[in-house]
């Protein structure tokens, strides 16, 4: 049963999030082609919500329902990159394929611009072989630039980027309701 999209919003990770926090982030198809690790304890996953998402200048839970089911993570960058972010998400494997994270990739992009009123670019790098995180991009409406072989390690392995961006200047997606 495909889930109403008008549930779906952002907003600021709470430690109350923990259980549902596990249910993603403790899952190794999620966390594939994320830089960090499958989590294993609730404790690591508190401290993790605690020190790192809440005090993050732009971290997102992806929710249902007010729900944790996933993230949207913008860093900005600095000095003379103060120009652009970084934007990277993931989600729970049972909410892929329904337009889940495009929707919140779309409400990222209508946010982030308005909170960072300096923003010029943002950027967002996909493995080749993610597929299925090129369409989110790809619907939300960034631009695919290019591949950027031999990039980085991810877990252990030297992998070919793509690399996608949507400036201040582009049109910005209609977020359905």
């Amino acid at each position: 049963m495909a889930i109403d999209l008008s549930r779906i919003s952002l907003r600021p990770f709470k430690l109350t999030d923990v259980d549902d926090f596990m249910l993603w982030a403790g899952d190794d198809q999620v966390t594939r082609f994320l830089r960090w690790k499958t989590f294993t304890s609730k404790e690591e996953a508190l401290t993790f919500i605690n020190d790192v998402c809440i005090p993050h200048p732009w971290r997102r839970s992806i929710c249902i329902d007010d729900r944790s089911i996933g993230f949207v993570s913008i860093f900005p960058g600095s000095g003379d990159d103060r120009c652009r972010v970084d934007m990277g998400y993931g989600i729970a494997t049972k909410y892929w394929g329904q337009g889940i994270t495009t929707k919140a990739v779309k409400i990222a992009l209508s946010q982030v611009f308005k909170d960072l009123p300096n923003l010029v670019r943002l950027q967002s790098f996909v493995a080749v072989e993610n597929i299925a995180s090129q369409r989110v991009l790809e619907k939300a409406g960034l631009l695919k630039e290019g591949m950027l072989r031999k990039y980085t390690y991810l877990k252990g392995n030297l992998e070919d980027l793509f690399v996608y961006s949507f400036l201040a200047t582009d049109s910005f997606p209609v977020v359905d309701p």
